[in-house]
């Protein structure tokens, strides 16, 4: 049997799209600002172009954690963040799925976190969220849109 049993993109949450907004904001207007309204020497273009780039890399970073992808194929569930974060388990390794509160007194905030409790999160916001107990190894928690399909398909494999 091949395939995807189950395919699902979460978008991040509004502090996110938020933060990427502002900085988006300060990048364009504060960049334009500094080269047509202030007499400049060489040393802060240097300047400018440092810290531009620095606020170019904090928005990729934004535009890197954009969604989660989860997808669920007949022998396991892969869910990726980003470009460098991706969790790959064989679905015979879980042993319980369910449906928790991804809360900032657990996670301290939102994103790829480790909870106080040991378990490493894939978090877009606050609210809903899957944790996966496996055999070996910590808790697993990810959002989802769709936390009882997914821990319906888990439990049936």
């Amino acid at each position: 049997m091949s395939g995807i049993f189950y395919q699902e993109r979460v978008s991040s949450g509004l502090l996110i799209k938020g933060l990427m907004a502002i900085f988006s904001v300060i990048i364009v207007f504060g960049t334009l600002f500094m080269i047509l309204l202030v007499d400049l020497s060489v040393e802060d273009y240097y300047g400018l172009v440092f810290s531009s780039g620095i606020l170019a890399f904090v928005l990729f970073l934004f535009w890197n954690y954009r969604y989660l992808e989860i997808r669920i194929n007949p022998d396991k569930l892969l869910v990726q963040y980003g470009i460098f974060n991706k969790k790959s388990i064989i679905l015979k390794d879980i042993v319980s799925c369910q449906i928790i509160n991804a809360s900032f007194g657990r996670y301290g905030g939102i994103g790829v976190r480790y909870g106080f409790d040991g378990s490493l999160a894939y978090t877009t916001s606050f609210g809903t969220a899957i944790e996966i107990t496996l055999k070996e190894g910590r808790a697993f928690v990810f959002s989802s849109k769709n936390p009882k399909k997914i821990c319906k398909i888990i439990a049936s494999n």
